[in-house]
């Protein structure tokens, strides 16, 4: 991996690239900026901190600020089309500067000529992801929201359906601290992951009218999924914050445990097809209080035998998110890194060649 631009980033939580109209995209979602004055905590800082959109340049081999989207508390973005419209969901975590309030709107953005507009707010409670996923025709919306905290609010995440006009809630998800979903398919058979920082996470399946109970997950304090198609199976990758992130193998009925990827510290992934590799982002180790930020990050491979192994570890810093895309015909990486080794949140996120 060749480091070839940084991005000034404050807090950064999640990465998405996408094409439109033959520019590509690069948002970036950012949880809060550093208050002077206030200690050393990932649990404080500045919550009104923009969420940034960037356009990349072929022939510079870089990005530029494009838009700046107010927010607060950005945890993820997300998007995704309509026939001919894009569209894009940021999720709030939270508004105020200490204290802090988990209730708050989170937004879901058009793309009208070059720049994102408002489409509509939706009341969220420490918002963490939204999840676009289309089944026979139908657009759903996941959100991952909630925690479980003496004197917090409790709130159940949401599977929201597009009614031609507006996100309309669909189906409540039993939960406690939602945290992430993932649509896939596998064998003709439409299914749905569900992450929980407390609650077993979980796989649901779509029964024709709606997301019912598949299979529960071992694991504590689940944070991604990723699928993959790779030597002709289909796998699984779950992430956890406290326990091992494993990989897991369709058998033809369910998902099966094929073998431990790493430690506790798991935070997200991104599947890199025409690499066959896995890239698989570290957050940290320890407690909020006293984290371990300095992680080894992990790209995997599958070998022959159906062993996924690492190829590659590369340095990250409290690490959130990744998402790749291909330029010049090289493989290119944006990693994000939500705090510095001193628990400050400007740290910069990463651009690498792979």
């Amino acid at each position: 991996m060749e480091l070839i631009a940084t991005l000034d980033t404050q807090g950064a939580r999640a990465a998405e690239t996408f094409v439109h109209q033959g520019r590509r995209y690069l948002v970036i979602a950012q949880l809060a900026s550093d208050m002077p004055g206030q200690p050393a905590s990932m649990m404080l800082g500045n919550s009104d901190v923009d969420t940034l959109v960037y356009l990349w340049s072929e022939e510079a081999q870089g990005f530029t600020l494009h838009q700046r989207l107010p927010a607060h508390g950005g945890e993820d973005a997300e998007h995704w089309r309509l026939g001919d419209r894009l569209m894009l969901a940021v999720a709030h975590l939270r508004r105020g500067h200490d204290p802090y309030d988990l209730r708050t709107d989170s937004v879901i953005y058009e793309m009208r000529g070059d720049r994102f507009e408002p489409l509509q707010q939706l009341p969220t409670c420490a918002a963490k992801q939204f999840k676009h996923g289309q089944i026979e025709g139908r657009h759903f919306l996941a959100l991952a929201q909630g925690v479980d905290l003496p004197g917090e609010p409790r709130a159940a995440s949401l599977i929201y359906e597009w009614d031609g006009q507006r996100f309309v809630p669909f189906q409540e998800i039993d939960s406690a601290w939602g945290y992430n979903w993932l649509f896939f398919d596998v064998a003709g058979q439409h299914f749905l992951a569900y992450a929980d920082h407390v609650a077993p996470s979980r796989i649901l399946r779509w029964d024709g009218a709606r997301f019912a109970p598949f299979q529960e997950l071992e694991g504590r304090t689940g944070r991604a999924f990723c699928h993959m198609r790779c030597q002709g199976q289909d796998w699984l990758a779950f992430a956890c914050l406290q326990d091992n992130s494993v990989m897991l193998r369709w058998d033809g009925s369910r998902f099966t445990p094929h073998q431990v990827l790493s430690g506790p510290g798991g935070r997200e992934f991104e599947w890199l097809p025409q690499a066959e590799a896995l890239v698989h982002v570290q957050f940290l180790r320890g407690t909020r209080e006293a984290p371990e930020l300095r992680m080894q990050s992990l790209i995997h491979r599958c070998d022959a035998q159906g062993r996924w192994r690492p190829d590659t570890e590369f340095a990250t810093s409290g690490g959130t998110d990744a998402c790749g895309f291909e330029s010049r015909g090289q493989t290119l990486l944006v990693v994000t890194n939500s705090l510095s080794p001193e628990i400050r949140f400007r740290t910069p996120s990463h651009i690498y060649r792979l």
